[in-house]
Parts: C-alpha cells; sequence; structure tokens
C-alpha cells in the first residue's frame, strides 16, 4: 500500500468528491477511484457509497482519516527535519523568461538552506523541458503548465501571470482593436504555450488574423521594435525592468490569458528529499517574484 493512497483520501474528503480531488492532486478520476477502491480492499471495509449518481464518503471513511491524520503530519514533519542532510545534484530545466525572474533568488536561497545541493541548470521551451522530464534528462523543471494533458506528470504550482499588452510610448489608445489599426502585430513564438494563448486570444477579439511578419521567442527581442514603434505585442512579461530598458507603454488587459507557471517531475520521484527541498526553495523564490510590481490594467 503507497502511502499517497492516504493522502488522496485526505483530498477526496476536503473537496467533497473524487473529480475534485483528482484536480487539487492533477490525477485522473479513474486514478483517484481506483486509489479509494485499493484502500478498501486493504482495510477491509467499504468507505464510499457508490449506488447514486455521486459518491459519498461513508463514516468509515472519516474515521479512517481522523486516524490518519495525526499520522501523517508526524511522518511529514520527520520526513521535513533539518537534521537530514540534504546533498547531491539536481538537473533542473527553466524557460527563459523565468531565468531573471526566479533563478537568482532560488540560487541564493538554496546556498543558505541546502549548502550541499548543487544545481544543473538549463534552459528551453516548455514542452522541450517537459519532454525531458518524461525522459528522465531532467530531474525537473520550471514551465508554463499546459491547459490539457498534465496528469502523466506531478505539477507544482508556482506562480500565475496574465499575458501582457506591450505598444509604443506615449501612446494613449487602450482599446486592442483601435491598436492593431495603428500598429503591426508582432507575434510571441506560436511554437510555445504563451505565444499560442496570445495567437488565440487575438483571433478571437478582431474576428481572424491580425496583420504582421514578425515572430520571436524572446520578450527581449520583442520590446525594441514595440519601443520604436514598429509594432505591439502581447506577451509573457516576467520582467518588470524591460519597461526601464525599452521604453514602452505596459498595459493588463483585464480578460487577458492567464499562465500557470509550475514545477514539473515524474510521479515516481515526488518522495525525493532533493526534489522536495527544491520545490521549498522554488515556492519561497517565486513567492517573492510575485511580490513585484505588475502592470496597471485596462
Amino acid at each position: 500500500m503507497k502511502i499517497e493512497i492516504f493522502s488522496t483520501l485526505q483530498a477526496v474528503l476536503e473537496t467533497g468528491s473524487l473529480a475534485g480531488a483528482a484536480k487539487a492532486l492533477h490525477l485522473t478520476p479513474s486514478a483517484v477511484s481506483m486509489q479509494m477502491k485499493q484502500l478498501e480492499a486493504y482495510v477491509g471495509q467499504q468507505l464510499f457509497d457508490r449506488s447514486g449518481l455521486e459518491v459519498r464518503a461513508l463514516p468509515a471513511a472519516y474515521e479512517l482519516s481522523e486516524l490518519l491524520h495525526g499520522m501523517l503530519t508526524r511522518l511529514d514533519a520527520f520526513r521535513r527535519q533539518p537534521s537530514f542532510q540534504i546533498e547531491g545534484h539536481v538537473q533542473l530545466g527553466m524557460i527563459e523568461s523565468m531565468l531573471p525572474v526566479v533563478l537568482p533568488e532560488l540560487l541564493k536561497r538554496l546556498k543558505a538552506r541546502y549548502p550541499l545541493l548543487h544545481l544543473q541548470t538549463r534552459r528551453g521551451k516548455s514542452a522541450e523541458l517537459t519532454n525531458a522530464v518524461k525522459a528522465g534528462d531532467l530531474d525537473a523543471a520550471v514551465v508554463a503548465q499546459p491547459e490539457r494533458g498534465v496528469s502523466r506528470l506531478h505539477w507544482q504550482p508556482l506562480l500565475r501571470r496574465g499575458l501582457t499588452l506591450m505598444v509604443p510610448p506615449q501612446e494613449r489608445e487602450r482599446s486592442l482593436i483601435a491598436l492593431l489599426k495603428r500598429y503591426e502585430w508582432i507575434r510571441y513564438d506560436r511554437n510555445t504555450i504563451s505565444g499560442a494563448m496570445a495567437a488565440k486570444y487575438i483571433q478571437q477579439r478582431v474576428g481572424g488574423k491580425p496583420a504582421g511578419d514578425l515572430e520571436f521567442d524572446s520578450v527581449r527581442a520583442i520590446a525594441p521594435l514595440v519601443s520604436a514603434g514598429l509594432g505591439i505585442s502581447l506577451v509573457p512579461l516576467m520582467e518588470p525592468a524591460i519597461s526601464t530598458l525599452y521604453p514602452i507603454t505596459v498595459i493588463a488587459p483585464r480578460d487577458a490569458p492567464v499562465l500557470q507557471f509550475s514545477l514539473v517531475t515524474r510521479k515516481a520521484d515526488i518522495e525525493s528529499r532533493q526534489l522536495i527541498a527544491l520545490q521549498e526553495i522554488l515556492l519561497a523564490a517565486t513567492r517573492a517574484a510575485g511580490r513585484e510590481a505588475s502592470p496597471d490594467s485596462a
């Protein structure tokens, strides 16, 4: 019996349904259902009523959860005791836009908290890095989480950011349709998750493909073009300093697509002490990044 099944039971009771637990744990509902059946077989009691349209927890499920809660809490505290020395090497991938935002703070905190845990970093696009984690070429990666096809891996949410509209400096217009009549559309790489989101958003707003032949995979490549008045762009703007380096007007549309940045690992590795330590530091580093000033809404 795997110990994470007990955590799945907790999630089912807290969310009130198998589907809710599946969403919270990034599993499929069928995987959660199978775990609950395995748990029932293990304890030799029925824990859920499956006679209706919705699976309903029985009193025995709550009794078992209460019995396990203290044990799981103490076990988690025991595993996180600072007396355990975390050491070794972790291969970490990170998308370009997150490197300047997270990596300095991550390395600083890691050196102070776990000086014997060493990172080897690799940059790339989200899909490329996620596939490298699947293949075992990377231990983990900080990527933009896709909206679908995530159940085979473990995803730890880190930071959410809406896509940002960059327009030339001194521009007062805020209507996207009006701006697209004045300026060329500079695309963010459509082979990325954020670029695909931006393209879909723009097409929905203008009712077709806007004019524009320029396409780049870096905000730092797009910003000087926008600053020079050569176009506008919808990008994942993670570095507030970009607007200082290249004078631009930054707008955060209220209905812009939102990117979920997450730490992705293989499910088989979620109990790794090294990755638990890395996740702890990453969460702290991204919380610090999230406190930075964000652009005005429009």
